[in-house]
């Protein structure tokens, strides 16, 4: 169930913000809704990233070890 929210903001950024959104095929709605669900799901996202430092932690990605000449070696 989508619920109504007020804010306020100058009207100058409104017409700024409508136009950004009209020039990418949006309302002005569309992209607050896609920011508002991207701003709550911020902690979930972090714990997921947290999550997989966690779990690569104790891996050895290091690989070879290579020289410069090596690294820069076009093939």
């Amino acid at each position: 169930m989508l619920k109504n929210i007020t804010f306020s903001v100058e009207e100058e950024v409104i017409a700024k913000a409508r136009a950004e959104a009209k020039a990418q095929g949006k309302t002005l709605n569309d992209m607050f809704r896609e920011w508002i669900k991207t701003f709550a799901e911020t902690e979930e996202r972090r714990k997921h990233i947290m999550t997989a430092f966690e779990l690569l932690k104790d891996m050895d990605l290091s690989g070879p070890k290579m020289t410069r000449e090596e690294m820069n070696e076009r093939r």
